[in-house]
């Protein structure tokens, strides 16, 4: 009957050189992890699409599976909008929030954003926009448009702004100027030890070309303010028929003028508060 063979004791020779090959091949490529920079918004596409495909509904255009470039990331994220919701508590309704076809729409009115015929912002103004930029534009990856309003009262000659088209515009670009400056630098420093870690990009964020200034000019308060006219007018002729006819004393047609005339004067003081306005439009396609 033939000797059984020893087996020799330990790991044979091939399985060491085999686990150094393997320890070092490990380091070079957490070498090369921890030198690269991750996209965010790739990344967070990454994310949405393996949440998607774990939930049973992985987007495809056999499908016909919503593209992972054009869903709005804030809807997909209840934390974000509750966050706005939270802002808009508490600044009293100054500060609301819709969902229409283009994407998330926030609008800030009858607040002192501006200082009167001018794009310069005032402070309150930056301290609300500062609060809301820390969420939309650090947890989305969207395009967002900055719409800036105008009244209808016309400039002053001394004004450096040529007409309120003009003046809008520039109240929008005053908008993503905080955004891309101030508050990005200041951003940069609250969270120095996210960027050092690879946690946070600021150039990324705040990439100028996440942001699309656009001015409104005065013709949506024109709009308003000619029906409200409109409504003056027929109420008028409407009484004076009235007293044409010996319906109404003169007396109580005097009060009526006067009471009316106010009424109005009152909804259009209103609405020029009401455009004292900015609009921020997270749309639904991402920043390229």
């Amino acid at each position: 009957m033939a000797k059984k063979q020893e087996c020799p004791k330990g790991a044979p020779l091939w399985m060491t050189t085999y686990g150094d090959m393997v320890t070092l091949l490990l380091t070079f490529f957490v070498l090369l992890f921890a030198m690269s920079s991750i996209s965010p918004g790739k990344f967070q596409q990454v994310a949405v699409g393996l949440t998607s495909a774990l939930n049973g509904n992985p987007p495809s255009v056999l499908t016909g599976g919503k593209s992972l470039q054009t869903e709005p990331l804030i809807s997909q994220n209840p934390g974000v909008y509750q966050e706005i919701l939270k802002i808009s508590e508490e600044y009293k309704g100054k500060v609301t929030v819709q969902e229409k076809d283009e994407g998330t729409l926030i609008t800030i009115s009858d607040l002192d954003i501006f200082e009167p015929g001018s794009a310069r912002l005032t402070a309150e103004a930056k301290r609300l926009l500062e609060k809301l930029g820390t969420v939309i534009i650090e947890h989305t990856t969207n395009v967002l448009e900055i719409y800036g309003f105008a009244n209808e009262i016309p400039l002053p000659e001394s004004s450096i702004y040529f007409s309120n088209w003009h003046l809008s515009s520039a109240r929008a670009a005053s908008v993503v100027l905080f955004f891309t400056t101030e508050l990005k630098q200041k951003r940069s420093l609250e969270r120095i030890a996210d960027i050092q870690l690879g946690r946070f990009d600021p150039d990324y964020y705040y990439a100028p070309e996440r942001f699309v200034p656009i001015g409104k000019g005065d013709i949506e308060i024109q709009k308003e303010i000619k029906a409200l006219r409109n409504l003056y007018e027929f109420e008028l002729e409407q009484m004076r028929k009235k007293l044409v006819a010996g319906e109404i004393t003169r007396e109580e047609w005097n009060n009526f003028v006067v009471k009316l005339t106010s009424e109005t004067d009152q909804k259009i003081a209103d609405l020029r508060n009401k455009y004292r306005r900015i609009d921020i439009l997270i749309k639904r396609e991402l920043a390229k």
